[in-house]
């Protein structure tokens, strides 16, 4: 597959290139979709049908108590699809975004995704909103799309409100990839609880953040947020977070505190101690998203996202079906 057109750091994202990036997406991703209302996660909406007895595997929370008392039989509520969907991002953009030695910056990667989830879900009258967290105060804001009001502690966190419609999303897809990295982390954990926040009915919650920031700080917001909401989170990583390359003396700087550091990659006991630290800590992201019943897309800046993106639905849905076939 040829590698998609990657998108600008920083700087206005011209139409043209939105325009590409959305025929592109569609191409590859649409079709893949388990009906018209459904997205990146397929599987039963939240409406309520007809009663049927239990079988196992069946979700326990569907279980239709009334019924079950009167028949003393288990009986699960069937659901059907929503005809309009409800979608919300939670755009991690901290300044460790702004990073990355493969084909693309993990900013490029989580804009390139926010797009993909967009265009994916605008249609039939679904509805996409998103909260953008930074790591400090953004400009001011201008036309439709307006910041909230600051958040208090570490970074910056604003809404861009749900709304229908082609144009909306593209305005939506533009104010995210407006956003200017600063200095400083968010806060992933009240990014996160913003979806929370008011209550909402059932729809579809997607964090998108490198999860640098430790699992205690949003583990507990993201195991709320599942409770009412089918719930993925996108991870995004870049082959340098994983192993050092044996370069010599390498001279790093940490984007969020600007403080610089010499590493002597030469070492090979170094560079080993720092690949099994990288594991443990992607390890412990990927068992608090098991936890919380997340599904889980890693996307790498060494590879092809679209192409990952698309094996991911596939799997979701051969999952799904095969897990309905009895």
């Amino acid at each position: 597959m040829t590698p998609p057109t990657r998108l600008p750091a920083t700087g206005d994202r011209s139409g043209a290139v939105l325009a590409r990036l959305q025929l592109m997406v569609t191409r590859k991703l649409d079709g893949l979709l388990q009906g018209d209302y459904a997205g990146l996660l397929p599987g039963p909406g939240s409406e309520a049908g007809e009663s049927r007895e239990y079988r196992p595997g069946d979700d326990v929370r569907r279980m239709d108590w009334p019924v079950t008392a009167r028949t003393t039989t288990p009986h699960v509520r069937r659901t059907v699809a929503d005809r309009e969907l409800e979608t919300w991002l939670a755009v991690d953009l901290s300044a460790s975004l702004d990073f990355g030695t493969g084909q693309w910056l993990k900013r490029d990667v989580v804009v390139a995704a926010a797009a993909a989830l967009v265009h994916l879900t605008v249609r039939g009258g679904n509805r996409i909103g998103a909260v953008v967290g930074t790591g400090a105060a953004l400009p001011a804001q201008t036309g439709r799309w307006r910041s909230g009001p600051p958040a208090t502690g570490a970074g910056t966190l604003r809404r861009l409100p749900a709304r229908a419609g082609r144009k909306e999303a593209q305005g939506l897809l533009r104010a995210i990839a407006g956003t200017e990295i600063r200095p400083g982390r968010s806060d992933l954990g009240a990014l996160i609880d913003m979806l929370n926040r008011p209550p909402r009915r059932r729809g579809v919650a997607v964090v998108i953040s490198d999860f640098l920031a430790p699992p205690q700080q949003w583990g507990r917001p993201l195991r709320k947020l599942r409770v009412r909401h089918d719930v993925l989170a996108i991870e995004v990583v870049d082959p340098r977070e994983l192993e050092l390359p044996d370069v010599g003396v390498l001279p790093v700087v940490d984007p969020e505190t600007g403080e610089l550091h010499e590493v002597q990659t030469a070492d090979p006991s170094l560079r080993r101690r720092y690949a099994d630290a990288a594991a443990a800590q992607r390890g412990a992201v990927a068992t608090e998203l098991r936890v919380a019943g997340a599904a889980h897309l890693r996307l790498r800046t060494d590879r092809d996202w679209l192409l990952d993106m698309v094996r991911f639905v596939a799997a979701q849905r051969h999952a799904r079906t095969r897990g309905t076939t009895r």
